[in-house]
Parts: structure tokens; C-alpha cells; sequence
């Protein structure tokens, strides 16, 4: 028989860790207490704690046995936690050094960081950032905590009202339920859409740039947690980020409070015409410079990570070539992939089918002089399932006709022999959005991507959003080895994003979100999501142009089957 018997309630509880051990404490001890005795063993400073398949604060007390993860800097959620925090610290210095100026976060640099600008004053001059960055380490050193409490909507709307963040103000008029969490550093009071790490103490690396007319505030990335990395400059990428700043200026929607503003004022169709609109006012620029360089530049290559948009783009561009009186020829990327016997391994001996080694780019370079040359060439056709190539069609284009290229690796400088690199014109797509929940709260442009992909996979792969998630994290280390590195090397960039997009995925994502089983490791991040698109207030997918780029990921496109052949 089974010894159970009644006792009496014990001082000490235990925790159990992913890797068997076992930790014991005191009841009512914060997990930030139970996990110092493992911290000097972890890659990276600890700053988060899943319990029970739950994400919360290092400040969360435990009262009973549970399971516990801890979250640190090198985790996605842990980096997160970080760099939130980051702000709030940068927020509350700047509020007490420029109290009559406007701090806004607008969007992520490449290089690890946010690029930051001021308003109602010129920028920063050199000795005041100085005199920011010296505020901030100030408060770290005094470890001051970061005062969290559940606050009623109205109470935050008065805040906010009586400070002039009407921004905020607006963001929380929508919110639906009664409160939120309002975090102090000393007399600065924010919400942040998420976690914080519990004091100023644990924010020890970070600095301040000058940059572009604004400031950029560095952090680390995740491979390194903490160190800064050099600040590296993206010009293209920046003027990316400031055309779609102008674009939601013309449609008077610079967060997604005044988004949700224009739709409850029956405005969404406007906005939708309008937002595409100007991507197709940019897709025909790209063709009117692609048709003015079509004597030297005539292989357009194309590039872009992950649910960018990248295929519609394509066709759209075809489509703007053709009404210029061009037609181009599209060339298959992933038909040039090499034989499994020849396919290189990763770190873990599986096939990496992300590396620019899998494709035979002596084969693709050969046919591409051959093709632009007049020749006829025969085009390989790859086998997935057997992991080969086989023959395809045979082909030759017209005099003057241009080839397109589309792929990860685009813009890789290896991809092509250099002798075809002056034939080129190089295009970068990516959903690059600068619509923000409100000027501290920043929407990411991976999270925008991962909505798209998790409604594409449902439907076109029948894909559970648990498969997408699992497989994200895998897809964004080969972004980060293979595409951004090579991103600056474009000769346009074209942003994918559209500003109402949320609205419309919204409905079509909750539902699939919301399958996800508690316990499994995909569900903090489908917690995370949830608590994001409950912020868009939802759009028709009906009144979603059939052309638009995000009928690549809802359905419906009339572009879906569009092909355009050489002879």
C-alpha cells in the first residue's frame, strides 16, 4: 500500500528544474531567491521564470511545488524582458533631465538596439546623451526597484491625460479589460506591454549612440548577452523605416491607438485603399528604375527573410515590368539546390538546406551567363522528394529581356559570379513596420512576420500554430546567418508591411493561437501573441484587395497562380 498520511504544512517547499535537480526553499520566497544557488552555472544572466508552463517576474512568489524554468538573456523571452526593462530605465532618466521634451522608441537596429528620437526640442546634443547614459548607470548602481502594480484603466488614462501622452491615451481607451500594470522608478510611472527584470540592477549593459538625427540605445544580442557589439550603420534600412514613417503620416495613424481610433470611425477602407496605394505607387517606382538601367541591369535579384511578402512582391513587380512593356523571366532558386550526398550539415549533423553551400552555384552562375547571353539552356528541376535534380525546361529568352531571381540568398555576393554582378539590380523585401502600440511600446517587425506565417501554414500546410512556433526559432538563426548580414547590399528595399495588417489577422490567428495545450513548450509564446492582437481592433479580410501582399497569408490572391514565361 501507498504510505499517505495527513501532516502538518511544511515551512519549505521544493522546485523542480528542467534538468532533474531539485531546488528547496522557504514558502514565499520569490523565484528570483530559489534560482540564485543555479545562476553562476547559467550562459546568462537570469531575468525571468516560467512556473508551470507560465512566464512571470523574477519577483513572483512560490507557495507550493512547481515546476520552474529559469529565463535568461540568451533566451528570445528573457531578451525581451531585458531590453523592456532597458527603455523604462531610459524613459525615467530622460523624463528627469528633459522633463518639457518627448522620448519616442520608433524600431529596432539591426546591430542590437532602438533607434530613439526627441521632440518638442532639437536632437540631443553630444554632452547631454553623455550626461543620459551617466543618469542611467546612476540608477543601476543603485539597484532601485521597479514597483509594479495592477492599476484600474482609468486611473492609467488620467495618468497618461495629465502628462500629455495622448497616444496612450488613446491605446488604453480601447483596452477591454478593467486594469493594468503600471511600473515606478522613482516618479516615473509607464505600462509596459509586458515583463520587467525586478530592479535597475540587473540593467548593466547598455550604452547610447548618436545616430541619424536621433539616438540609438545598444543592448546585446543573444549570442552574446552581455556584451554591446559594435554599432554597425544602416543607411538603406533606415530610410526604409522613415518612408514607412511618412506613409503612416499621410494616413494619420502613428500607433495603433489611433489605428483603432479610424476603424471604430468607420474609416478601415480608406486606410486599406490607401496603404495599398502607396505600396503599389513604390512597387512602380521599382520598375521605373529597374526599366531605366534594363541595358546593364538585367537580372533582378531579390531577397528577404521569412513572410515578407516576398513571392506577391515578385509577381507585382513582374506585373509593373509588363506595363512598362518588359517581360521577365522567373528563375526558381530552390531548383538549384545540390544533391542530399553534397547537401552540408549544421552543427547538429542535419542537412542545412538555409546555408548558400546547398544550392550549385557554379551550375546557376553558368546558366544565368548563358541565358542572358541568348543561349538555350535547360533549366533543372529539383526533386524534393528524392533530394535531386533532374532536367527541366529548355529555354531562352528574348534580347533585352530581364530574369528574375528570388531567394534567401539574393543578396549574398557569392550567389552570382562577379562578372554578373554589374547586370544587377538587387531588391530587399521585408515587413519593416513602424506603427507602434504607442511611443515606448514598440511592435515588432518578428512578431508581424510570425502572425503572417502562423494563419499561411494553417492554411496552405495545415500547420498547428505549436508547428510554427517550434520551427520559428529555427528559421530566425538562419535569418540572422544568411539574409541580414547582406541586407545593406540591396539597391532598393521595399517594405512589405501594411498598417492594418493586424487588424485583419487577428481574427484568423486567436482561433489557432488558442489550440495551443498549456504545458507545451509553444505556449508562453502563444500567451505572449494573444496579449499583443488584443490591442487591433479587427478588420473584414473581405474588404482585403485580392493583389495585396497579405493575401499571401490570408487567401485569395489573385496572383497566387501568375507566371510569366520566357520564349
Amino acid at each position: 500500500m501507498t504510505d499517505v498520511r495527513i501532516t502538518e504544512k511544511s515551512d519549505l517547499i521544493q522546485i523542480h528544474l528542467p534538468d532533474g535537480r531539485t531546488l528547496q526553499g522557504p514558502r514565499g520566497a520569490s523565484a528570483g531567491d530559489f534560482l540564485k544557488p543555479i545562476e553562476a552555472g547559467l550562459p546568462a544572466p537570469i531575468v525571468g521564470v516560467v512556473v508551470n508552463g507560465e512566464l512571470h517576474e523574477l519577483t513572483r512568489t512560490l507557495d507550493m511545488e512547481a515546476r520552474v524554468r529559469p529565463v535568461t538573456m540568451a533566451d528570445a523571452d528573457g531578451a525581451r524582458i531585458y531590453r523592456r526593462s532597458l527603455t523604462f530605465l531610459l524613459e525615467a532618466a530622460f523624463s528627469a533631465l528633459f522633463p518639457k521634451a518627448s522620448l519616442f522608441i520608433d524600431h529596432s537596429l539591426a546591430s542590437g538596439g532602438y533607434y530613439c528620437n526627441v521632440r518638442e526640442r532639437g536632437p540631443l546634443l553630444p554632452d547631454e546623451l553623455k550626461n543620459l547614459e551617466a543618469e542611467m548607470h546612476r540608477l543601476v548602481g543603485l539597484d532601485l526597484p521597479f514597483g509594479g502594480r495592477e492599476a484600474p484603466v482609468e486611473e492609467a488614462i488620467a495618468h497618461f491625460e495629465a502628462r500629455g501622452f495622448l497616444d496612450k491615451v488613446r491605446l488604453l481607451r480601447h483596452r477591454r479589460k478593467p486594469s493594468i500594470t503600471l511600473y515606478r522608478l522613482g516618479e516615473h510611472v509607464d505600462y509596459h506591454h509586458g515583463y520587467m527584470v525586478p530592479s535597475t540592477g540587473y540593467l548593466q549593459w547598455f550604452e547610447l549612440v548618436t545616430a541619424n538625427g536621433g539616438f540609438a540605445l545598444r543592448f546585446p544580442r543573444r549570442h552574446v548577452p552581455t556584451k554591446v557589439a559594435p554599432m554597425v550603420d544602416y543607411p538603406k534600412l533606415l530610410a526604409a523605416f522613415r518612408q514607412y514613417g511618412s506613409w503612416l503620416e499621410r494616413l494619420g495613424i502613428e500607433s495603433v491607438g489611433a489605428l483603432d481610433d479610424a476603424i471604430q470611425a468607420g474609416r478601415s477602407r480608406e486606410i486599406i485603399l490607401v496603404s495599398e496605394a502607396l505600396h503599389e505607387q513604390h512597387i512602380a517606382a521599382i520598375a521605373r528604375q529597374i526599366a531605366e538601367k534594363r541595358d546593364h541591369a538585367r537580372l533582378v535579384l531579390i531577397s528577404g527573410p521569412s513572410s515578407s511578402g516576398k513571392t506577391t512582391f515578385s509577381r507585382r513587380l513582374a506585373v509593373q515590368l509588363l506595363a512598362l512593356g518588359l517581360s521577365p523571366f522567373a528563375l526558381e532558386l530552390d531548383n538549384y539546390f545540390v544533391g542530399r550526398d553534397r547537401t552540408p550539415k549544421d552543427e547538429n549533423g542535419q542537412f542545412d538546406f538555409e546555408t548558400i553551400d546547398a544550392l550549385d552555384l557554379v551550375q546557376l552562375g553558368d546558366q544565368l551567363q548563358h541565358l542572358l547571353a541568348g543561349d538555350e539552356v535547360q533549366i533543372p528541376r529539383f526533386n524534393f522528394h528524392e533530394g535531386r535534380q533532374e532536367p527541366g525546361d529548355t529555354v531562352r529568352i528574348r534580347a533585352g529581356q530581364l530574369i528574375i531571381l528570388e531567394g534567401i540568398h539574393g543578396l549574398n555576393p557569392r550567389l552570382i559570379p562577379p562578372v554578373l554582378s554589374a547586370q544587377s539590380f538587387r531588391i530587399y523585401a521585408s515587413a519593416l513596420t513602424q506603427l507602434n502600440l504607442d511611443r515606448h511600446n514598440r511592435v515588432s517587425t518578428t512578431d508581424t512576420r510570425l502572425v503572417r506565417r502562423i494563419v499561411r501554414d494553417a492554411r496552405e500546410r495545415g500547420y498547428s500554430a505549436t508547428q510554427t512556433i517550434n520551427r520559428w526559432e529555427s528559421v530566425r538563426r538562419g535569418e540572422k546567418r544568411h539574409i541580414f548580414p547582406h541586407q545593406e547590399n540591396a539597391d532598393i528595399m521595399f517594405n512589405s508591411a501594411l498598417a492594418y495588417e493586424l487588424s485583419v489577422l487577428r481574427p484568423l490567428a486567436e482561433p489557432l493561437l488558442r489550440q495551443v495545450e498549456h504545458g507545451c513548450p509553444e505556449y508562453v509564446e502563444t500567451r505572449r501573441l494573444l496579449a499583443f492582437l488584443e490591442w487591433f481592433l479587427p478588420i473584414k479580410t473581405d474588404w482585403v484587395p485580392d493583389n495585396s501582399i497579405l493575401r499571401e497569408f490570408v487567401g485569395g490572391s489573385s496572383l497566387k497562380d501568375f507566371k510569366v514565361w520566357g520564349s
